[in-house]
C-alpha cells in the first residue's frame, strides 16, 4: 500500500468562536488544497481513497484535493482527529490495505510522529508543514521501515 499524508492547508487563527474543530481554511488554504490536488493529478499520484480528520480545516483540504485530482469524495475518520497516535493509525489503516494508494488528511504533530514511525525512527527527523505531501510506499504489507518516496512542502507545489 502507498500512503499519502497530506496536512491541512492554512486555516483561520486559533480562538475561533466555534472552537478549534470549526477553524476553516483561509483563501490561501483553499489555494494550497487545490494546488495539491492538481499536483497529484499531474504526477499520477491520485489516491483511490481519501480519509480525513473530522476537523473542518482537514475536511476542506480533502475536498479541495479530491475536486482537483478527480479522486473519490473524502470519508471522515474520527481516528484522524488531533491527538492520533502512530500505532493507532497503522492499526486503522489495516482495513484499507486492499487499496493501492490511500490519502489521509490530518494535523501536526500527529503526522510528524506517524512519518517518523513509518521510517523506523523514534526521533524527530520529519516535520510536516501545512499543505505538504508525504508519499510512502511499503506501508502494507508490513515490513521494516516504509520507503519515503516524496516529501514536498507547499512552496514547491
Amino acid at each position: 500500500m502507498e500512503l499519502l499524508l497530506i496536512r491541512h492547508g492554512k486555516a483561520e487563527d486559533h480562538g475561533h468562536p466555534g472552537g478549534d474543530g470549526q477553524r476553516a481554511l483561509t483563501e490561501k488554504g483553499w489555494k494550497q488544497a487545490r494546488s495539491v490536488g492538481m499536483f497529484l493529478k499531474k504526477n499520477d499520484l491520485v489516491p483511490e481513497l481519501n480519509l480525513t480528520s473530522p476537523l473542518l480545516r482537514a475536511r476542506e483540504t480533502a475536498e479541495g484535493v479530491a475536486e482537483m485530482s478527480n479522486s473519490p469524495e473524502p470519508i471522515v475518520q474520527p481516528w484522524l482527529a488531533c491527538g492520533m497516535r502512530p500505532e493507532e493509525a497503522l492499526q486503522e489503516l489495516v482495513a484499507y490495505q486492499e487499496f493501492q494508494r490511500v490519502a489521509i488528511y490530518g494535523h501536526e504533530p500527529d503526522f510528524s510522529y506517524l512519518a517518523n514511525s513509518l521510517l523506523g525512527s523514534r526521533g524527530e527527523g520529519v516535520e510536516v508543514k501545512k499543505a505538504s505531501i508525504l508519499w510512502f510506499d511499503g506501508v502494507y504489507p508490513p515490513r521494516l521501515g516504509a520507503c519515503l518516496r516524496l516529501l514536498l512542502p507547499p512552496q514547491f507545489i
